[in-house]
């Protein structure tokens, strides 16, 4: 569960000037006050949680690329959800950007729980998760 002042978006792109574009991650959390519908994307800066999900073909790019930017754009948390990962399925949880790298605040192979910080202080049941 999210804090009520939030809210989850699958299709909303987020602007990295840094990267000179938008970013679609798999998943937005953020608090919107006033949003409209005709609102196609927001500035990173407003996003305090992004998803990736990866697939085969998106790898490497949700595991470098992503990353490095929602970093140097300072969303504090990135949740990658990485059933490619070389050890087997696993979920990792990033935070405390510093310039366009993370620290690992924690890491879940796919049936174990993977804790989420304030403001979200949640545990993820990651057995749910697809293996493939």
């Amino acid at each position: 569960m999210i804090p009520e002042d939030r809210e989850i978006f699958q299709t909303l792109a987020i602007a990295v000037p840094s990267r000179l574009g938008m970013l679609f991650p798999d998943l937005v959390v953020t608090r919107l006050p006033d949003r409209t519908e005709s609102d196609a994307h927001i500035p990173a800066a407003l996003a305090e949680l992004v998803v990736e999900v990866t697939s085969k073909s998106n790898a490497r790019h949700d595991r470098v690329s992503k990353p490095a930017a929602y970093a140097t754009a300072g969303i504090p948390l990135h949740l990658l959800v990485d059933r490619w990962a070389p050890g087997g399925p696993t979920a990792t949880l990033y935070g405390e950007p510093k310039g366009d790298v993370y620290r690992v605040l924690g890491a879940a192979k796919f049936g174990d729980p993977l804790t989420l910080p304030a403001p979200f202080d949640l545990t993820i049941d990651t057995s749910e998760f697809p293996e493939a």
